[in-house]
């Protein structure tokens, strides 16, 4: 067989099996058996409780595989060094879109004066779900960090926060690319939070080609994007034989270079 003839047969295997939450199977060599959520990490009432399909999956999985362990877990952010005052490092055009979308936040800039600009953007994303309604407790990873905990099933993380908060730390200026992404798109943000809500609300996507969007510029893309999904991809390879929940964002299911297409790659070599 040839590699595109096995590149496709794996492709369309991955994609066979329906689910009514967003969600793909993942047959790796060695008795491995994926089951790939596309998860949002802030979610609303209507998103609670998990469907009890997923919830079987996660009481029969030898381990839950989420992004970073966030249960009960302290903030990574509680205790950032002070940066210099926002004039010192932001353009006059970034301070400008910053200040302009704080007030239509009513949030004040004394509040973020000290802050690196990567966790602006960061608290604005947040801040930006909290008015759409969500909240981190109805958010999908979180529910099924609760659900792994009550079923005794084993708690395994991608990366894990230190990791998470290493690559913003090193951004490029401060990350004020990731807070210019986010005030930019500000607008495509929230449609594309609504479209992932209404995955869990209504309906998953049924497009086989779907590739939701970036609201990253490429630079940022491949930091935050298509670096860890094969940092993720190489992980989840070394796993032992066993069947998994793996919750990842639905941007590294459903972007550009996503998860799934890298483990068919590998899988075709």
């Amino acid at each position: 067989m040839s590699l595109f003839q096995r590149l496709k047969a794996f492709l369309f295997a991955l994609r066979q099996r329906r689910y009514p939450w967003p969600a793909l199977d993942v047959e790796l060599p060695g008795d491995r058996h994926l089951h790939l959520v596309g998860s949002i990490h802030m979610g609303t009432h209507g998103m609670a409780p998990l469907p009890a399909a997923l919830l079987q999956k996660v009481r029969e999985a030898d381990a839950l595989i989420v992004e970073a362990d966030i249960a009960g877990s302290d903030s990574p952010f509680a205790n950032l060094p002070d940066a210099d005052p926002l004039d010192t490092r932001l353009s006059p055009a970034l301070l400008a879109s910053l200040g302009s979308t704080l007030e239509s936040l009513s949030l004040s800039r004394a509040a973020f004066e000290t802050r690196p600009a990567w966790h602006i953007a960061l608290v604005l994303q947040a801040t930006q779900a909290q008015r759409l309604g969500l909240r981190s407790d109805y958010g999908i990873d979180y529910q099924l960090l609760q659900a792994a905990q009550r079923f005794n099933v084993a708690i395994m993380e991608l990366e894990g926060t230190t990791s998470q908060l290493d690559i913003l730390r090193q951004l490029p200026d401060d990350g004020s690319e990731l807070l210019q992404d986010t005030l930019t798109h500000w607008h495509e943000n929230a449609r594309l939070l609504q479209v992932m809500m209404s995955w869990w609300l209504e309906s998953p996507p049924r497009d086989e080609n779907l590739s939701l969007p970036s609201t990253f510029s490429q630079p940022l893309h491949d930091v935050l994007m298509h670096q860890r999904n094969r940092a993720w991809c190489d992980y989840l390879f070394r796993l032992p034989p066993g069947r998994y929940v793996v919750a990842a964002g639905a941007l590294h299911l459903y972007g550009d270079g996503n998860l799934p297409s890298l483990l068919a790659e590998k899988m075709a070599h």
